[in-house]
């Protein structure tokens, strides 16, 4: 029975210095050499530089069309440095947000001149494409981007997001070559970006469209549809002509997407339909 007292005092003694050490420590922080130490390490520690954290660069392809205007100025209210670069170069909107976008000018279909525009470039997205001949069309929709896919992956680019388009049946037969070279662009975004890729494919994409010094009002049309056809979505199901009846999309909500796809990290990639597109906006907008 004497063993324990014996140590149960030796375990007192033991802590007694840790305890003394610390309340010792504690008041030696008033006296005159500590004090001037620990000034000395506050405005050593006020004179070190802190890097601030680098700001999404984003370089949208055809920034100046209804759609890349759209994601550029979306971009911009996310706080992103944003650039551009088309056939035109300088864009002629007129509002003020085009001032704070860099314009570059220069050509997909001669891969060289993206060099520059990609300089430092985190994301890229592409709204490139057009219509004319079958091969016209496979040229634009098709070789152009995939040169700028595979530039962005040369200059080392994080992200890559494509605005290419949903199948509409009959109308693909029809336009061949769009869709050909659209496809084939997809392929090619998943080929050289598969973790990092992501293609939105939206129907009709409404809103409102400026065309010269005029302003056209494509949800006049396509905001009744949208929300009509969000109710008729078995209509699409119907072989051949059922995709006719795919709902079309703001085209606010196809920015809001694109550059959610572009700078968030956890956002999945792969192919994002119209309703997809519908439910990411959603959740940004909430």
């Amino acid at each position: 029975m004497a063993i324990m007292p014996r140590l149960l005092h030796s375990q007192s003694s033991f802590y007694k210095p840790h305890r003394l050490a610390t309340s010792m420590s504690g008041r030696s922080l008033s006296t005159g050499q500590e004090r001037v130490d620990k000034s000395s390490k506050i405005e050593e520690a006020e004179t070190v530089k802190v890097t601030p954290p680098l700001t999404d660069k984003l370089l949208v392809l055809g920034g100046n069309g209804f759609v890349g205007s759209h994601i550029c100025k979306e971009a911009l209210n996310c706080g992103l440095t944003v650039s551009s670069l088309s056939r035109s170069g300088r864009s002629t909107i007129p509002d003020s947000w085009a001032n704070d976008v860099v314009w570059h000018q220069g050509d997909l279909l001669s891969p060289d001149s993206l060099r520059d525009a990609l300089n430092g470039v985190t994301s890229v997205i592409s709204c490139v494409g057009g219509f004319g001949s079958n091969s016209h069309m496979y040229r634009i929709n098709g070789i152009a981007n995939m040169n700028a896919i595979g530039a962005a992956a040369e200059q080392g680019v994080k992200r890559f997001v494509y605005i290419s388009a949903a199948d509409f049946g009959l109308v693909n037969y029809l336009l061949k070559g769009y869709y050909e070279g659209k496809r084939a662009t997809e392929t090619e975004l998943m080929n050289k970006f598969p973790y990092k890729g992501v293609v939105l494919r939206p129907g009709f994409i409404q809103g409102t469209r400026l065309v010269g010094s005029i302003k056209i009002p494509l949800s006049v049309i396509g905001a009744p549809l949208e929300m009509v056809l969000q109710y008729l979505k078995p209509l699409t199901r119907i072989p051949l002509i059922g995709p006719l009846f795919i709902s079309p999309v703001n085209v606010t909500a196809v920015a809001k997407v694109a550059v959610n796809a572009a700078t968030d990290p956890a956002f999945p990639p792969g192919v994002v339909d119209v309703d997809g597109i519908l439910q990411y906006s959603r959740q940004k907008a909430a």
